[in-house]
């Protein structure tokens, strides 16, 4: 079933509120993930192609996802923004360089918050988006948004940055509290710069504005939850006041920290990585007090070969109906019109017996 963009924004805007539709939201994803590698990362014209042949892809595919552009330029962008130098290649997103080590924990102290209007990486994604508007037809995501915690882990040695929580928590702090102004000031100089917002995220989850802002906080897994509470919690509760709520993301097994995560004020959702999750019965409790997006891509489970629909079917099992997203994705758009068609059947309304799927039998 076909249904209009107004519908689906009424139904995720309706999931958001944790309100029961009949209806789980879904999206498919095609292929492997799209990286800011050497052949986008310094080319719009390339970025803008590349999104409008995904999209001609995805014609006829059922499910919630919208026409939209990622504007990617890698989850380090606030950290280069401090003076990281970013490491593009030709197989991932840009790496980042540290700044701070074992041997030079002292220079927290010498970093400067970077300026949002005299930046040559904050004006790169001006530059990135302005030309996405000009030339493009379709609405924008947010550049890549790293949470406070996991842009300090980019510009502190991780491994360091890691076993300094427990031995330099001061200067750990004095980071986050950079990272975090820096954070919100990355996030508003997009919303002035975007006309036309699809998401206040990076990530194909739709987030309306008045959600708040989706945050990557892969940091988090790592973490006991009394480490997150001090250094993860009260930086995203800074994001949650500026922008009306936050969103947190954590690929990893998140099962450890989720009850820290709950206690974010302003928490809004979690975006969660479930076949690396372990302890569903933790993650549990988090359904009914905040939205779950519940990501099951086919690299997630590794080199297991797992049907989505039955996969999905057991994270509706355990999880309800209200309040979840579900988020997968096949390799080839074909399957993606079948898996639409199938996971519609199961999520979405009924289906009639002589519905035609666009794209399906045909």
């Amino acid at each position: 079933m076909s249904l209009t963009t107004s519908e689906k924004l009424q139904i995720i805007g309706k999931t958001w509120n944790i309100e029961s539709t009949g209806v789980v939201p879904y999206t498919i994803e095609i292929g492997q993930p799209h990286f800011a590698t050497n052949e986008f990362f310094d080319n719009d014209a390339a970025e803008l192609k590349w999104h409008e042949n995904y999209h001609r892809q995805r014609q006829g595919v059922v499910d919630f996802d919208m026409p939209n552009i990622k504007p990617n330029l890698g989850i380090g962008t606030i950290a280069a923004a401090f003076g990281c130098q970013l490491r593009v290649n030709n197989e991932a997103d840009p790496w980042t360089v540290t700044l701070i080590d074992a041997q030079c924990r002292e220079k927290v102290y010498d970093l400067q918050p970077p300026d949002p209007d005299d930046n040559p990486i904050f004006d790169k994604v001006r530059e990135r988006l302005g030309y996405l508007q000009k030339h493009g037809s379709m609405p924008l995501r947010l550049v890549n948004v790293a949470s406070p915690l996991l842009t300090a882990s980019m510009i502190w040695d991780y491994t360091d940055f890691m076993m300094s929580l427990l031995t330099s928590p001061k200067e750990v702090h004095h980071l986050l509290d950079m990272t975090t102004q820096a954070t919100i000031d990355y996030v508003n100089l997009q919303l002035d710069t975007i006309t036309d917002l699809h998401s206040m995220g990076h990530e194909v989850l739709c987030v309306p504005r008045e959600v708040g802002l989706r945050v990557s906080d892969d940091t988090a897994a790592l973490l006991s939850p009394d480490l997150y509470r001090e250094f993860g919690v009260k930086y995203n509760a800074k994001l949650a006041d500026a922008f009306g709520g936050v969103v947190v993301h954590s690929c990893g097994d998140c099962s450890r920290v989720v009850s820290a995560m709950l206690e974010t004020p302003g928490l809004k959702g979690l975006d969660l990585t479930m076949p690396q999750n372990s302890d569903w019965t933790a993650l549990k409790s988090a359904a009914g007090q905040v939205v779950l997006s519940l990501r099951h891509y086919f690299w997630d489970h590794g080199e297991q070969v797992v049907d989505p629909v039955a996969y999905t079917r057991t994270l509706i099992d355990a999880f309800g109906t209200t309040g979840v997203f579900i988020v997968t994705s096949v390799p080839e758009a074909g399957q993606a019109r079948d898996l639409g068609r199938q996971l519609w059947n199961m999520l979405g309304e009924p289906a009639p017996a002589n519905l035609k799927f666009p794209g399906v039998g045909d």
